[in-house]
């Protein structure tokens, strides 16, 4: 998705949380000032020839997800490129899976970022208004390929192609660098395991955009937008156009 056609969504979507812009600029200013000369360098290009042309599964953080079962994909397919939301890189390197995108605002197990890192993914930093002292500590530590990402518009070392939650946004990115299918793993829009009622509504929040922008992409893509069951069943996730409801 090109930022124009974005854009608009991410203004409703910072309505409604309250996301002051002045912060997300800041955000996005120390990102760039942290990244490395590498990282500045062509980041969309880097990222495409990782994926463009592949199966891309989105691996989400849902509850009780694991590794996803590729033996179960058609072995007629290339391999299938890997994508990790945040805190399901863990889960991948737990079943000796390197993914080749990580897609990260920070809040996970950043340990297990930075040994993917290591390993070989390239890691997608995403800058909001509330990460800066997580950009500050973390970004300087990554020993491998970085990209950056933030929510306004395009820079030549930051990129933003849509998405709001690391999910929907790895989707969106693969759509965008030209992915045969996505095939989503592990995503749950209904459980959070947070317990404090304030911090678990607003979770639940995010996670209700992140089932409508799913949704937006699915009905508006070429790229098939597919739901990867553990039997190994792949189904079409549900086309929608308009925003999450409030009820």
């Amino acid at each position: 998705m090109e930022y124009v056609e974005w854009a608009p969504q991410y203004e409703r979507i910072r309505a409604e949380f309250g996301f002051p812009f002045d912060r997300e600029i800041a955000a996005a200013d120390r990102l760039e000032s942290l990244l490395p000369e590498s990282a500045r360098i062509d980041p969309l290009p880097r990222i495409e020839q990782r994926l463009r042309g592949r199966d891309v599964i989105v691996l989400g953080l849902a509850p009780d997800s694991g590794p996803p079962p590729l033996w179960r994909l058609s072995p007629s397919t290339p391999a299938p490129a890997l994508v990790a939301a945040d805190g399901a890189t863990a889960t991948c390197l737990e079943a000796g899976l390197v993914p080749a995108v990580v897609v990260t605002d920070l809040d996970g197990p950043v340990p297990a970022l930075l040994t993917a890192n290591r390993r070989g993914s390239l890691v997608v930093v995403h800058a909001h208004g509330d990460n800066l002292s997580e950009l500050a500590e973390w970004v300087p530590q990554f020993p491998g390929e970085l990209v950056g990402s933030w929510a306004g518009p395009p820079r030549p070392a930051l990129i933003d192609v849509g998405g709001f939650t690391d999910g929907d946004r790895a989707a969106y990115l693969a759509e965008h660098v030209g992915a045969r299918r996505i095939l989503l793993w592990g995503f749950d829009f209904d459980r959070v395991e947070e317990t404090e009622p304030t911090l678990a509504a607003r979770k639940l929040a995010k996670l209700r955009w992140a089932r409508t922008l799913l949704g937006n992409l699915a009905a508006e893509s070429r790229v098939p937008l597919l739901v990867f069951a553990r039997d190994g069943t792949l189904t079409p996730y549900p086309g929608v156009t308009s925003g999450p409801s409030t009820r």
